[in-house]
């Protein structure tokens, strides 16, 4: 049988029909399994009551299921088990659950609260670094150590206060000094107590919300021009080398 040029258009206009009926059946079914899968969770771990999102992993029949913003989990599509840990990708040695829960914590550089921040100026000044900290950090003054080895950058300092009471009034401190960046250099580097100061120091509190609505739950976090976030302290060397790699 011959078959004419009306009637090949035809039959690829059927066979597109067919492939978009059976795209949206399938859509459809995992529709009704990811709604099956959020009840079954919610029932059986009412901490999972409000899954943020539900999506494929790479691995066959296993599910990440991340709540409060960034707090990933995995599951099978029945929700009998649930898997807390880093999924690791072994060939490519890729840890897939960090790199997950780095692009989720993102922060724009330019959307930083620079405005309640003070700055040091090193040298040119043309690389950039954020750093949230507490007063009270002891991991935070390790890090100032390290950080006053750097050269050629512009760091503009976040002040946090997120372990208790006094850091909050040496923060208020610090923020109402004449000179800010001495003041908390004066402290963190040689432990000289910043003075008792009073101003309008509502930008401390400003930076806490912040912190809170952005989840930096620990001091010191670092930003760099590159949306990259670095939680925890890390020494000169690995500072240069993150600075230095940002084009």
């Amino acid at each position: 049988m011959t078959l004419t040029h009306h009637g090949l258009k035809r039959l690829l206009r059927l066979a597109a029909a067919w492939a978009l009926s059976l795209g949206f059946a399938l859509s459809l079914n995992a529709q009704a399994q990811e709604a099956n899968l959020r009840k079954t969770l919610a029932e059986r771990l009412p901490a999972l009551a409000k899954i943020d999102e539900i999506s494929k992993t790479p691995l066959p029949g296993i599910f990440e299921i991340r709540i409060n913003g960034s707090d990933i989990y995995y599951t099978d599509l029945e929700g009998n088990y649930l898997i807390q840990g880093s999924l690791i990708d072994l060939k490519q040695k890729r840890n897939l659950t960090e790199e997950r829960i780095e692009k989720l914590s993102a922060i724009d550089f330019n959307s930083l609260p620079l405005k309640n921040a003070f700055t040091q100026v090193r040298g040119n000044g043309k690389r950039k670094l954020v750093v949230f900290a507490d007063p009270n950090c002891g991991y935070c003054k390790r890090f100032e150590n390290d950080l006053s080895k750097i050269e050629n950058v512009t760091i503009h300092h976040v002040l946090l206060p997120i372990l208790g009471e006094d850091s909050l009034v040496k923060a208020k401190n610090i923020w109402c000094a004449k000179d800010k960046a001495k003041t908390w250099n004066d402290w963190m580097l040689s432990g000289i107590l910043p003075p008792t100061l009073k101003c309008d120091a509502a930008a401390v509190d400003a930076n806490v919300e912040f912190g809170k609505k952005n989840r930096i739950t620990g001091t010191p976090t670092l930003f760099f021009a590159d949306n990259s976030r670095i939680p925890g302290a890390i020494d000169a060397k690995q500072i240069e080398k993150l600075l230095s790699a940002i084009k």
